[in-house]
C-alpha cells in the first residue's frame, strides 16, 4: 500500500467516527428535546430506505438471487432483531443516559460479537494459550467496564462549555433510570451483535450484500411504524408526536438516515476492504473521546468519573480481544490438523452429509469470511 493510499484510510476511519459522534449527538438532543424515540426510528428507518430503495432497484434488479418463503422469513426476524428491536433499545437508552455513555459501550459490540460467535460454535477460546486467555479477559474487562458505568457514578468532571448549543434541558440524572439506561444500552449491543453474527450466515444463504440490506430496511420501517403507533396510540396528541418539525429532531432523522446509513456504511465498507475489520474496530475509542468532547461542548453534559474509568475498561476489553485474535491468526496450525477457526466449525455442524462437494465447499469458504469479519467489527 502506497503512503498516499495508507494516509487516505487513516482519513476515512476518522470521518467514520466523526459521523458516529455527530449520530450521538443529535440524536440525544432530539431527545432531550422532547423527540419520542419510537417515532424517530420509524423515521430513521424510512429515510434510509429512500436512499437505499432507488439504488439497490438501479444497481441490482437484475441480479437478484431467488428468494423462498423461509428465507423471507428469517430476514423478517433478523430485521426485527438488528433493526427493530436493537436501535429501539438503543435510543430508549440513550434518553435516560447520555452520550458518552452510548459511544462507551460501542466497545463492547465486538466484544458481543465474539462471545455469540463462540457460543454458536462459530469460533473456539483455547483458555491454555495467550490467545484464548487474552479473548477471556477481554470479555471480562467488556463486562466490568459496562457494571462501573452502571452502578458508580463518579464525581463530575467539569464541562467545557456551560452555555449549551442545543437549548433543550437534559434528560434527568436519577441513579434509577441511569442504571435503566446502561442496561438498556447493554442489551441493545446484545441484540445488535447477535445479529451481527447472524447476518454473516445469511449472507451465504443471500449473497447480494445491497438488496439484503435494502429489505431488511423496508421491513423494518414497517415493523417500526407498527410499535411506534402501538406505543403512541394511547399518549398524548398523535399529531404532535409524529409532526416533523424544523428542529434538532428533523436534523437527527435526516442524519441517521442518509448520513449515517449511506455515507458511513459505505465508508466502512471501503476501509475494512483495504485493512481489515481489525483495523477499524481498534479506532472505536477515538469516537469515546470525540464523543466526550462534544457532548460536553454542545450538549452541556457533565460527564462523570464512573462513565471515563467503564469506558476504558471497555476499551481495554476490546484490545485485549483484538489482541487474543492477533495472536490466534499468528499461530500456524499443528501438523495435521485444521484450525479451530469459524470454517472447522461449520464443516462440522452447518451442512448436511448430502450436500455437493463442490457447493458445499463454495458455502463454506464464503461463511468462513463472513465470520472472521463479525466477529471483529
Amino acid at each position: 500500500m502506497s503512503t498516499d493510499a495508507g494516509k487516505k484510510v487513516y482519513v476515512v476511519a476518522m470521518v467514520i467516527r466523526v459521523i458516529y459522534t455527530g449520530m450521538y449527538i443529535v440524536s440525544k438532543a432530539a431527545f432531550d428535546g422532547g423527540m419520542n424515540t419510537f417515532v424517530f426510528i420509524f423515521y430513521r428507518q424510512a429515510a434510509a430506505s429512500l436512499l437505499l430503495l432507488p439504488l439497490a432497484i438501479l444497481l441490482e434488479r437484475r441480479n437478484a438471487p431467488p428468494m423462498s418463503l423461509w428465507l423471507f422469513t428469517k430476514i423478517f426476524m433478523y430485521a426485527l432483531l438488528g433493526n427493530t428491536v436493537s436501535m429501539n433499545l438503543h435510543n430508549m437508552s440513550l434518553k435516560y443516559t447520555s452520550a458518552t455513555v452510548a459511544s462507551a459501550t460501542s466497545n463492547s459490540i465486538p466484544v458481543f460479537t465474539f462471545l455469540f460467535a463462540v457460543l454458536l460454535h462459530f469460533e473456539a477460546i483455547k483458555l491454555r494459550t495467550a490467545a484464548g486467555t487474552a479473548k477471556l479477559a477481554g470479555v471480562t474487562l467488556c463486562v466490568a467496564g459496562v457494571l462501573v458505568i452502571a452502578l458508580y457514578t463518579g464525581p463530575p468532571l467539569n464541562p467545557l462549555n456551560h452555555h449549551r448549543a442545543f437549548a433543550a434541558a437534559m434528560a434527568g440524572g436519577k441513579q434509577g433510570e441511569w442504571m435503566k439506561g446502561t442496561f438498556l444500552m447493554l442489551l441493545a449491543n446484545l441484540t445488535w451483535s447477535l445479529w451481527i453474527v447472524l447476518q454473516a450466515r445469511l449472507l451465504t444463504e443471500y449473497p447480494n450484500k445491497l438488496l439484503a440490506t435494502t429489505l431488511q430496511c423496508l421491513l423494518s420501517t414497517a415493523q417500526s411504524l407498527a410499535l411506534a403507533a402501538a406505543v403512541t396510540a394511547f399518549g398524548k396528541d398523535m399529531s404532535v408526536v409524529w409532526r416533523l418539525q424544523l428542529d434538532v429532531g428533523l436534523v437527527a432523522v435526516a442524519y441517521s438516515g442518509f448520513v449515517v446509513t449511506g455515507v458511513s456504511f459505505y465508508l466502512q465498507a471501503w476501509c475494512i476492504e483495504r485493512r481489515g475489520p481489525v483495523f477499524l474496530a481498534m479506532t472505536n475509542p477515538v469516537g469515546l473521546v470525540l464523543t466526550m468532547f462534544c457532548s460536553s461542548f454542545f450538549l452541556g453534559e457533565v460527564v462523570h468519573l464512573g462513565s471515563v474509568l467503564g469506558g476504558a475498561l471497555l476499551v481495554a476489553g476490546l484490545y485485549s480481544v483484538l489482541l487474543g485474535k492477533s495472536k490466534e491468526q499468528q499461530q500456524p496450525p499443528p501438523p495435521g490438523l485444521a484450525p479451530a477457526s469459524a470454517a472447522s466449525a461449520v464443516k462440522q455442524g452447518c451442512y448436511s452429509s448430502n450436500a455437493r462437494n463442490g457447493d458445499k465447499e463454495d458455502k463454506i469458504k464464503l461463511e468462513e469470511k463472513n465470520i472472521k469479519m463479525a466477529s471483529q467489527v
